[in-house]
C-alpha cells in the first residue's frame, strides 16, 4: 500500500496531517498547485514499510506549468505561424 502524508502549517491554529491512501502522487500535486494545499511543512510518501520525504520533488512538480497533450494543437500552431507571414508579406 502506498499513500501520502501532508502536514499542512496553520501557524498559531496548529498543524494538520492530511492522510488518504486514495490520494495519488498526482492529485496531492495538483491540490498544491491549486492553492487547496497551503502553507506544506512536509510531503511523506509511505510505500509498505518505508518513508519518503517528497517535500522538494513535489513542490517543484507543482510549480511547473501543467499543461496536458490533448490541448496542444501542434498543426495550428504552424499554420497560425504560416498565416502570419503571409499578412506580413502582404504589407
Amino acid at each position: 500500500m502506498q499513500y501520502f502524508v501532508v502536514m499542512i502549517d496553520y501557524g498559531r491554529r496548529g498543524r494538520e496531517a492530511v492522510v488518504d491512501p486514495e490520494i495519488t502522487r498526482r492529485e496531492v500535486v495538483f491540490r498544491i498547485a491549486s492553492g487547496e494545499y497551503q502553507n506544506v511543512s512536509f510531503i511523506h510518501e509511505i510505500a509498505e514499510n518505508s518513508v519518503e520525504d517528497v517535500t522538494e520533488a513535489i513542490l517543484t512538480e507543482a510549480a511547473l506549468p501543467q499543461i496536458p497533450p490533448e490541448e496542444v494543437d501542434l498543426q495550428a500552431v504552424r499554420l497560425d505561424h504560416t498565416r502570419d507571414l503571409r499578412k506580413h508579406e502582404r504589407t
